[in-house]
């Protein structure tokens, strides 16, 4: 029997969670900014997606529209109008921009204070270093949902097969922190399934449809899918699914596995980055 891991239902559960911890608050209310340049389709879904999930949770949405031909200047001028507003409390810079923008140099505009997204330079040393900090949304989502499940990471053999700067070198350092041993396989990796194989956890963020299968996972084998792919049937992974049932012992479905998780850690770091800011500002008066 392979067990399908019911993200959206543990996500719902944080958002939940969250929306209570802001209704039960006495102080500002927290409020997230969204920074979206262009009109990718794909990323105007995603955007709309985080402005509902914000206001069902009782905070405020600031959202910002730019337009494709926007320069560097004129991102980072938002971004830092964004940032010398007190009631913004996190700010997220939607991703892909367009070509012609430079967007490390436009993420590292956020403090870490605010980086919801837990992507600037600034935020990603503080997990490198393991100080406390804003964490990458889908890396925390992955680790949060492993724990709901009652997953063992401590000891645990985990594979990641990704090393983008969005998952796999976040959640690496977020798993060696757990105690878990981490093997992580790329695109310069000579035997994946022997990488694949010895491991307890599989996650994969490639951005290759259908990577894996049967052949790389042993039996019994948790498997967690973070690739997502439109395609004329529908959505798909990174993973070949429907081929590991009654293989991988648990399986992260596509769509509501890993996606629904990654959008409830963006409303724990919009609230953490709200009362971070409070503490801040109760220990300068």
């Amino acid at each position: 029997m392979t067990t399908i891991i019911n993200g959206a239902h543990i996500a719902q559960r944080i958002r939940a969670q969250v929306a209570a911890e802001v209704a039960a608050s006495a102080g500002t209310v927290p409020g997230l900014a969204t920074v979206l340049v262009g009109d990718d389709p794909a990323s105007a879904v995603y955007v709309a997606a985080k402005r509902r999930a914000i206001l069902q949770a009782g905070m405020r949405d600031f959202h910002r529209h730019l337009p494709q031909h926007a320069t560097q200047d004129d991102v980072a001028a938002v971004l830092d109008q964004l940032v010398a507003d007190p009631e913004v409390s996190g700010i997220l810079l939607q991703l892909p921009l367009p070509r012609h923008l430079d967007a490390a140099g436009l993420i590292d505009h956020i403090p870490a204070a605010k980086d919801v997204d837990g992507l600037t330079t600034a935020s990603l040393g503080l997990l490198a270093r393991d100080e406390p900090g804003l964490r990458p949304c889908t890396p925390s989502g992955v680790v949060e949902l492993l724990d709901a499940e009652g997953i063992p990471l401590q000891g645990a053999n985990v594979a990641i097969v990704g090393w983008g700067n969005l998952v796999g070198r976040p959640l690496t350092h977020l798993l060696l922190r757990r105690g878990a041993t981490v093997s992580v396989a790329h695109e310069f990796t000579t035997d994946l399934t022997t990488v694949t194989r010895a491991a307890d956890i599989i996650v994969v963020a490639t951005g290759v449809r259908g990577l894996i299968g049967p052949e790389h996972v042993r039996p019994g084998a948790v498997v967690i899918d973070v690739g997502i792919h439109r395609t004329p049937a529908g959505l798909a992974g990174d993973v070949r699914s429907d081929e590991l049932h009654g293989i991988a012992g648990r399986i992260t479905p596509v769509p509501g596995g890993v996606g629904p998780m990654t959008i409830a850690m963006l409303l724990v770091n919009t609230l953490h980055a709200a009362r971070w800011d409070a503490d801040r500002t109760a220990i300068a008066a």
